[in-house]
């Protein structure tokens, strides 16, 4: 389309270049517009991470807590102390203020001098619940590009199925002509007709069930990306590693979001162990009064210190350390479990991750192309007198299944590759080699 362009400027000469040139560059600024609208794998997770409002809640959470460990490891503040001591309410003195030598007027403050170790242990004990926080974003995140890319792929490998169906439907569209041509010349049946039709009916039906999960696929990813859902997809990345070994799986499942919550869980837990340790030590307060008398008595100062007595520590203090322990191991037993688990679904997601993998790569040797082989040898019989249209029939439906079969199984392999490859954070991950060669990630068109 551009040479056009260029040679018809050159044969008209300079009667209208700048006309030319402008078409020239609007034909080019369309055509760029459109390689820009399809949608990578890589932007959709781009688009769902600007878009993510619980990532922001997160790091709120996280920000609450790092203000709250300064708070925490201040002093309490102090107290004012305003009062009338001693005022009669009876007599003639009654009420009155300056009367009595033992009425007094008050003021004074009271400081409540905790100890340091407890306010480091305060304060430590919410910089661990920030950096739980922050863990848990991690897992928001992790989620969050695991559930884009599954859908990304879902939609994608629907729109594959649609365009085998879409081409079969053309085939079939064909078979229902040559049958109409056979039956007017008396080499076929009616009967071969109804059933050349029924089978473009029954691919019809499958191109709009086909047809509804591509709707229902592109509402599960405008969830992450919005309105650039709607756009064309771009080609996959390519599915034939994961960032995951066997060998050494648990050191890497040690940074697992979720079991890195648990790690910083369990910080919290044993930090709130040190705050009931540190409570073991009582804070003492101390206050500071001046009172003023009548003005025939001297004013007074009174300086007081306040001593929690810790009579019943083996009853109060350290039940609460215990149960502060108990917690902790709690949150310790529960992580190495979670570990376990982990370890196992991974496991068993890499061994069906390679064993679809295994059976890809026999479909497109095998499968895919003795189903073709069929079909063709159906159609050659056919026209040549000695086939029956049911066996073409019957052949092409044995090929649309195959092809339809290997595109579910290269959506499941996808699937678990999302899984697999969104695991853990990318600073963690080895990248396993793979074991089988590049595998295509559409089925080949059908040849004719």
């Amino acid at each position: 389309m551009f040479s056009d362009l260029i040679e018809g400027a050159s044969a008209r000469g300079h009667r209208r270049p700048c006309a030319y040139l402008l078409t020239l560059g609007l034909a080019f600024v369309c055509v760029n517009g459109y390689a820009q609208q399809a949608l990578s794998l890589d932007r959709a997770l781009q688009l769902a991470q600007g878009r993510s409002r619980q990532l922001i809640a997160r790091d709120a959470a996280a920000t609450a807590s790092r203000e709250m460990a300064h708070a925490a490891g201040q002093l309490p503040d102090p107290t004012l102390k305003l009062g009338v001591n001693n005022l009669p309410i009876s007599g003639e003195d009654r009420f009155r203020l300056a009367r009595d030598f033992m009425t007094m007027r008050s003021v004074g403050v009271m400081q409540e001098i905790t100890r340091g170790d407890k306010l480091k242990a305060r304060s430590a004990r919410f910089n661990r619940e920030a950096e739980a926080a922050e863990a848990s974003r991690a897992v928001a995140l992790a989620n969050l590009r695991r559930d884009t890319a599954m859908a990304w792929l879902d939609r994608y490998y629907q729109e594959r199925m649609l365009e085998v169906l879409r081409t079969q439907r053309a085939e079939a569209g064909l078979q229902i002509e040559a049958a109409d041509a056979a039956y007017r010349g008396g080499r076929g049946t009616q009967a071969d007709v109804f059933a050349a039709r029924s089978m473009v009916a029954q691919i019809d039906d499958r191109i709009r069930q086909t047809e509804k999960q591509i709707g229902t696929a592109k509402i599960k990813l405008a969830r992450w990306v919005g309105e650039d859902a709607s756009q064309a997809l771009d080609t996959p990345p390519s599915l034939d590693a994961v960032p995951l070994n066997l060998l050494g799986l648990e050191d890497q499942l040690a940074h697992h979001p979720q079991i890195v919550v648990m790690a910083k869980q369990e910080e919290v837990a044993r930090a709130d162990a040190d705050i009931a340790q540190s409570n073991k030590r009582s804070d003492w307060s101390v206050e500071l009064m001046y009172s003023q008398r009548g003005p025939a008595y001297s004013n007074m100062v009174s300086v007081n210190v306040s001593v929690p007595l810790q009579w019943d520590q083996k009853n109060r203090q350290d039940r609460e350390l215990a149960a502060k322990l108990a917690v902790a191991e709690q949150m310790r037993a529960q992580r190495e479990e979670a570990t376990r688990e982990h370890v196992a679904d991974t496991r068993m997601w890499l061994q069906e991750w390679q064993s679809n993998r295994e059976r890809l790569a026999h479909y497109d040797s095998a499968l895919i192309p003795l189903s073709l082989e069929r079909t063709r040898a159906a159609i050659a019989a056919y026209r040549g007198g000695g086939g029956q249209l049911t066996s073409v029939l019957e052949a092409r439906r044995m090929e649309i299944d195959t092809r339809m079969d290997r595109l579910r199984l290269a959506m499941e392999t996808a699937a678990l590759w999302a899984q697999l490859e969104y695991l853990i954070p990318a600073e963690h991950q080895t990248t396993a080699e793979p074991r089988l060669p590049s595998l295509p990630t559409t089925t080949p068109a059908t040849e004719k």
